[in-house]
């Protein structure tokens, strides 16, 4: 059914669109300058040779009226395409301000071309095949190790319930708008022509649900490769990440899951309490604030807190399948098509690498959940269900987003003897981790005493082999935490980007209009100023001066 899909859109593109082959130039020119503006600098040069030729005040005139029309037409077209780009962005700035960035101050072209080439791909594909294969065979797993069950009987989920016409149309006008190269035609075009492919559409996605099969055609990514900063080595591997580009129905169809999964964990309890990742109204700032909240509630009350962050390394990739699905079953509840489904979705997936026109072979992806997807956050919450338990255990407060977990106890100055349960508690983590495939990355594991200064400095000798991890201060969730809960690093380094960004859109101010220079101060400045500003409160005003001074400035400018 979806081979016959695809094959009729294209038919249909390939005669209303044809492809055709453009030979374009390599010399480069400003984006925003069209046939129109070059037809003025043609009169312009015209005017200039007349001038030239004849020496007479009434050609000089020519040409400067002609100069003084190119400009403005330069500076309007400018401000046009500028007034597009923020427009069509202002809600993604990771898109916005690096593509204004790139039109303004043009970087040294890197040489990507010369890694355009098919043996390069391949290079590539082997590199990240061969990163979680390394990463995997550093695991120590034991032998004996038995899975771990759940404190209850769970409810159980056998089939899903077929979807409306009115359900896909909410699910398709409400995605985004990227294209994957294997789409058959552009998403805006399915989007707009909506009403001539409801039909098989919704018949592709009913009978994947009911019948428990997800569509092999859905199975593959395309993944490019991208520099993890500009200005890393192009040629060293490791500096770039993989970004996964999936088709959009299978997109699509994983919604339609997603939906009637997600109601049946909420309506039954299923997922973890402290589980604040990719759920609804939930977020970095709801656990931060309740992170923050009880480290300060004993701080009030005299005692010292240790906080302890881990970190995993490339933990959705290494996540092994049949774990996952004996976790569906056995925690989750899910049999029957549902749970067969789930496994079609899993399992024998596979990727390709793409730079430019050239692609690698296809690779298989025997580990993790699909990068890219929508129901990869929620399988890997599922398949850390048990952590939780594991933690409670020790009487230890924890919270979690997604594959950041931070938990923390607090102790009071002359009992020293309850850090031994801190002890413990990292090291059946650390144990359970390595018997589900995920990799504990000591060297970015921190923890943070937070207290008063000589609490804490009598604290240091209690903590044992727990010495290693102590930072001064750490970022968690993109907030730095001091042992003080001053947040004053973290105020100064939030008004230092901010001024970086101020200085940036006021070297194109001049080109924009007054709401295009409000959308871009909102994208890169107000929305850092916002971000888990709940963190302030109760903070001395001295702390927030700097602050304060900032946003004074912001109003004024």
């Amino acid at each position: 059914m979806v081979a016959g899909f695809n094959s009729n859109l294209k038919e249909i593109l390939d005669e209303v669109a044809p492809l055709k082959t453009k030979h374009s130039s390599r010399i480069k020119t400003s984006p925003w300058i069209n046939e129109s503006i070059r037809e003025k600098k043609r009169q312009c040069r015209a005017a200039e040779r007349a001038w030239r030729k004849s020496k007479l005040e009434v050609n000089r005139i020519i040409l400067k009226e002609h100069i003084i029309t190119y400009n403005n037409a330069i500076r309007t077209e400018r401000k046009n395409y500028l007034s597009k780009i923020i427009t069509d962005h202002h809600n993604n700035r990771r898109v916005l301000f690096p593509t204004i960035e790139k039109v303004l101050n043009p970087a040294p072209v890197c040489d990507m071309l010369s890694l355009a080439t098919t043996p390069k791909c391949e290079e590539f594909a082997e590199f990240f095949t061969n990163k979680i294969l390394a990463i995997r065979a550093e695991i120590i797993r034991d032998p004996n190790y038995l899975q771990d069950a759940p404190s209850r009987e769970p409810p159980t989920l056998q089939n899903f319930s077929a979807i409306t016409e009115d359900d896909l149309y909410k699910l398709v006008k409400h995605s985004k708008r990227s294209t994957c190269s294997l789409d058959p035609i552009p998403t805006f075009l399915m989007k707009n022509n909506f009403n001539y492919i409801s039909t098989p559409l919704l018949q592709i996605i009913n009978t994947s649900i009911l019948i428990g099969v997800f569509p092999s055609a859905f199975k593959t990514a395309v993944v490019k490769p991208l520099l993890k900063k500009p200005n890393l080595d192009y040629n060293t591997l490791n500096n770039y990440r993989p970004i996964s580009n999936l088709p959009f129905i299978s997109k699509i169809l994983e919604k339609a899951v997603f939906i009637q999964l997600n109601q049946f964990l909420n309506e039954n309890d299923i997922l973890e309490k402290f589980q604040s990742g990719f759920r609804a109204n939930h977020s970095t700032e709801t656990a931060l604030t309740k992170i923050v909240n009880d480290l300060r509630l004993s701080t009030a009350t005299n005692k010292v807190s240790a906080l302890v962050l881990l970190d995993l390394s490339a933990a959705f990739d290494t996540i092994d399948h049949n774990i996952l699905l004996h976790r569906l079953k056995t925690w989750v509840g899910l049999s029957g098509h549902v749970l067969k489904w789930l496994e079609s979705y899993i399992t024998g997936r596979q990727f390709y690498i793409s730079l430019g026109d050239h692609i690698s072979k296809n690779h298989d992806v025997p580990f993790g959940v699909a990068q890219g997807s929508c129901l990869g956050p929620l399988l890997f919450s599922l398949y850390m269900l048990p952590l939780g338990n594991i933690i409670k255990k020790h009487n230890i407060d924890f919270h979690s987003y997604a594959d950041d977990t931070q938990f923390y106890i607090s102790v009071e100055p002359n009992k020293t003897t309850s850090l031994q349960s801190l002890t413990s508690c990292l090291s059946a983590v650390t144990h359970w981790m390595s018997n589900n495939f995920l990799k504990l990355n000591e060297n970015k594991t921190e923890l943070l005493l937070i207290g008063p200064k000589d609490k804490r400095e009598a604290l240091l000798p209690s903590l044992g082999n727990l010495n290693q991890y102590v930072r001064e201060q750490v970022t968690s969730l993109g907030v730095i935490l001091d042992s003080d809960l001053s947040l004053k690093p973290h105020i100064h380094k939030v008004t230092k980007t901010a001024y970086f960004h101020l200085r940036n859109i006021a070297k194109v101010h001049p080109f924009l209009t007054k709401p295009d220079a409000e959308k871009l101060v909102h994208a890169f400045i107000t929305s850092r100023l916002d971000y888990c500003n709940a963190l302030f409160t109760g903070l001395p005003k001295n702390q927030l001066k700097n602050y304060s001074l900032f946003k004074t400035r912001l109003q004024d400018y």
